[in-house]
């Protein structure tokens, strides 16, 4: 076992640190084992501890949260492969050997002119492999002739058989040095704007490992520029060779660079040099790797672009997998996951229960993710949004002809189902007639479209979630208590975000990253004074609310933080608890909203809806304010 820490990203993008000690705490400060000069990092952000085999990630309630996966956490066991983000940097953590990525090795990039007169220089056009008129025609019989066609042919066939850039490069340099005698070579792959370099592959011939390889910025400039072949035999003799120190000590006495393009696009360029005095190269190498580059750029551009094919998808993958994720890590939600995971494998029908905005649907979701019928459809279908005669068209689909305007046959849900899973919210909205074939759905695994005669068979794992007090329900008569038996078999309860504060700070964190992305404004944090006023407040709208507070906040705002005048005027009335930092303006106002209705109160003689009319405001509002700002406890005396 090998723990360490690959940057990705950020100041220290390219580092490896081993996880030598028991704890690392990891922050801005210099007194950090892992200090990182980075704003968006608090003091002292987050700790690594190692536990016996495992690693643990904390966060030491930093500015801005602590990432694993994309996903804000308090603290999480690491596994080999997790991506933490911090701030603007991005760690990949390791556990076994083999399999750090590689990085690419550092060049050199000297702003020497080496072009002098013993240069070389071959258009594409002119390069002899490349014109199959030439070929046809018959290229001079000689033995050279013959053992770089064949060399060309050997490259040609192992290099489209390779996959992972990389992978190639490594291949394709060891087959150039087994034709052309360099001792060291580099492929420089360009950038969108072909101009700046974007990822660099070395290799040394007698090493068979990677180094860096000294390269002119003003060779390499050129090629990309002009997409001309360089060949140099003279580096030794230039004088500006005396100021470029690795030059001068890797003793290079000829290069040769030639340009990869494919689809009138420089994709990089080919570069080798030896420090050989009897060994130079000639212009039959920089024909032969012409046409070397020729082919590879095709082969390349291939592999990059499976490589961003197979990455975007990955990113798609994990931002589908994030929005059905949920976020939390009190007590009350790890019962919740601990539920989901012994639920989740069987075909059980599972009723959720919950106010709105706790995250039913999520839940759902979950359960169908974790269970053999993940592989099947998952609709969902609100109850309370359509009306009797909308919500049995599309539960159970109808004929054509079945009513006015049904010009075609059209599928119900439960046959879009089919072999998944189907999720029905609110579900104690639903009119007694659709309970009853909702039931026998349930019962018998069949039903007809409206307006059909035909029985359809489902096989489908029934959710249904509600946010009404079924067993009331019953006692009125709203709902029946056979299909209560038949939903309730497994019972989940969301709980409401005020029973689980501890994950109020993961969740902004969370939706500040997320809506700070889609508006493209960098939000670093939440301020103190903001997460206080978030942690105070009920949330009646639970999840929901607070994603859309926090959305509000990002639009609105304007710094890089999320201030308490960002956030919705609700939140704000809160009392804040004791001995917690409030802003003055804020708590200004709230003494000003509690007097003006203490005095309205007094003047109505405890009516209220007397001291509703006083102020100027509905009573429901009135009494919003009075629980907001607990001023019940005032009012009595």
């Amino acid at each position: 076992m090998n723990p360490r820490l690959v940057a990705m990203t950020g100041p220290l993008k390219g580092t490896v640190f081993t996880l030598t000690e028991s704890e690392t705490s990891i922050g801005r400060e210099s007194s950090n084992r892992l200090s990182i000069s980075d704003i968006a990092l608090s003091r002292r952000h987050c700790l690594l501890s190692r536990e016996g085999e495992q690693f643990k990630i904390g966060d030491l309630e930093s500015r801005n949260g602590t990432f694993v996966n994309s996903l804000p956490v308090k603290e999480r066991i690491l596994e080999h492969g997790d991506h933490i983000k911090l701030g603007d940097s991005v760690f990949l953590f390791l556990l076994h050997e083999g399999e750090v990525p590689v990085s690419a090795t550092p060049v050199p990039l000297n702003e020497d002119e080496l072009l002098t007169g013993l240069t070389v220089r071959l258009r594409r056009e002119d390069a002899l492999y490349l014109q199959s008129d030439k070929v046809l025609a018959g290229l001079p019989p000689d033995a050279r002739t013959a053992h770089d066609l064949n060399a060309l042919l050997k490259i040609s066939t192992a290099i489209n058989s390779v996959r992972g850039l990389d992978a190639l490069q490594r291949q394709l340099l060891e087959l150039i040095f087994e034709a052309v005698p360099a001792e060291r070579g580099a492929i420089l792959l360009a950038s969108e704007n072909e101009v700046e370099l974007a990822s660099v592959f070395s290799l040394d011939r007698r090493k068979g490992e990677a180094q860096a390889v000294p390269v002119s910025r003003t060779i390499a400039t050129q090629v990309l520029r002009e997409r001309v072949a360089i060949l140099s035999n003279d580096v030794m003799e230039n004088k500006a060779f005396d100021q470029a120190e690795s030059l001068v000590l890797s003793q290079t006495r000829s290069l040769l660079a030639v340009p990869l393009v494919v689809f009138d696009k420089t994709l990089g360029l080919i570069y080798l040099a030896t420090s050989d005095p009897v060994v130079w190269f000639d212009e039959d190498h920089l024909q032969l790797v012409t046409a070397i580059a020729g082919v590879a750029a095709v082969a390349l551009e291939n592999v990059r672009q499976v490589e961003w094919l197979e990455s975007e998808n990955q990113r798609l993958q994990a931002e589908i997998n994030l929005n059905h994720n949920m976020i939390g890590e009190s007590l009350r939600m790890r019962e919740v996951y601990q539920f989901i995971a012994k639920v989740a494998p069987t075909d059980s029908t599972v009723l959720i229960r919950g106010e709105s905005g706790t995250g039913k649907e999520l839940a759902a979701r979950a359960m169908h993710l974790n269970c053999s019928r993940a592989h099947g459809p998952f609709v969902a279908i609100n109850c309370a949004a359509l009306t009797e005669t909308l919500l049995e068209s599309e539960l159970f689909g109808h004929e054509k002809g079945a009513f006015t305007g049904a010009i075609a046959q059209k599928k119900g849900k439960l046959e879009i189902a089919q072999g998944g899973t189907l999720f029905l919210d609110e579900v104690g909205e639903m009119t007694p007639l659709l309970q009853a074939k909702l039931l026998r759905v349930l019962q018998e695994h069949e039903f007809e479209r409206v307006g059909g005669t035909r029985t359809i068979k489902t096989d489908i794992r029934l959710i249904a979630a509600t946010n009404r007090d079924l067993e009331e329900a019953i006692k009125s008569g709203g709902f029946r208590q056979d299909l209560y038996y038949r939903l309730n078999v497994v019972s989940l309860n969301m709980p409401p975000l005020r029973e689980r504060r501890e994950d109020i700070p993961l969740l902004a964190s969370f939706f500040a990253a997320k809506y700070g992305g889609k508006c493209k404004r960098q939000v670093r944090g939440i301020s103190a004074e903001a997460r206080a006023c978030l942690l105070s407040y009920d949330w009646p709208g639970n999840v929901r609310e607070l994603e859309n507070a926090i959305e509000r906040a990002v639009v609105l705002g304007s710094g890089d933080l999320i201030l308490p005048d960002d956030l919705p005027e609700a939140v704000l009335e809160t009392e804040t608890p004791a001995g917690t930092s409030s802003a003055q303006y804020h708590e200004a106002i709230k003494q000003a909203k509690k007097q003006l209705i203490l005095t309205a109160f007094e003047q109505a003689q405890g009516n209220y809806v007397e001291t509703a009319k006083i102020l100027g405001v509905h009573p429901n509002y009135l009494h919003r304010l009075i629980r907001n700002l607990n001023l019940k406890a005032a009012l009595k005396k």
